[in-house]
């Protein structure tokens, strides 16, 4: 019997060895197949979600409109006032000022580096990663609250900072199980959150026409949540008004009108 065991114990080694260890690039490709495919994303050019947005207690419906070419733009409303927080035309970022209701652009080094991860959005970063630039690595099977999960190592483009490039990673946790992401973390790089381990928690996967996509969105900052989005509905390649995209500007007639009053 124990000659018996220590053949068994052998035999199950050799097995072990021959079962090739699981890379970052297949657990990358089964997520995508685990959302829907490659081809059933390729194939969507637009994504326009509507939901419920809540800050420090506060709820908010949002509709945030994503073209497969990065353009964007997000729409809150406050109080009965509806305006754009974040919005992006393809070349430019901008958003609206609450206070004056008037569209600031943001400055150049933010707008480059908004561009270069304006396309990871539909579905997201790892959708096309390596036609983007970006490279994956398993860092190995870790745990995220309780369950476990391949670590994954996102690099993307570098980041612009004060003029100079620096090293731009996120780490993503994805369920061992389903193969489908929970959590990243990152540092924030620039802006008033520099230096900040942000995480985002997602969760509640449902299927819409055909792909799966999360409809609960938790971002942190070192660990306090700053914003919770519900999502209620979402529509591929449905009408969009492209408008929405470009900064607004005074038009002539407006300016004529002032004139005149003067």
């Amino acid at each position: 019997m124990k000659t018996l065991k220590l053949m068994s114990a052998a035999f199950i080694f050799c097995i072990a060895l021959s079962v090739p260890a699981q890379t970052a690039e297949e657990i990358v490709e089964t997520y995508i197949e685990n959302i829907g495919g490659h081809d059933a994303w390729s194939k969507i050019e637009s994504m326009q979600v509507t939901g419920i947005g809540r800050q420090q207690g506060v709820d908010y419906p949002f509709v945030a409109t994503m073209m497969k070419d990065g353009r964007t733009a997000v729409d809150v409303d406050l109080q009965g006032t509806s305006f754009i927080v974040e919005a992006f035309d393809g070349e430019n970022a901008w958003s609206m000022n609450f206070q004056t209701q008037k569209a600031e652009a943001f400055d150049s080094e933010a707008s480059i580096n908004y561009k270069n991860e304006a396309q990871d959005q539909i579905p997201d970063p790892f959708f096309n990663y390596k036609d983007k630039g970006y490279s994956v690595e398993l860092v190995g099977k870790d745990s995220w609250e309780g369950t476990e999960v391949f670590k994954i190592k996102l690099i993307k483009k570098p980041v612009l900072v004060d003029g100079a490039e620096e090293e731009n990673i996120d780490f993503y946790f994805f369920d061992t199980e389903n193969f489908v992401p929970i959590a990243s973390e990152t540092v924030v790089k620039t802006g008033p959150a520099k230096g900040a381990t942000a995480q985002t928690i997602i969760s509640d996967y449902q299927e819409v026409e055909g792909v799966y996509i999360p409809f609960t969105v938790i971002q942190k900052f070192n660990g306090q949540t700053n914003l919770e989005m519900i999502y209620k509905t979402v529509v591929f390649n449905g009408e969009i008004d492209e408008s929405i995209f470009v900064m607004p500007k005074e038009s002539e007639e407006k300016k004529d009108g002032n004139e005149n009053k003067n």
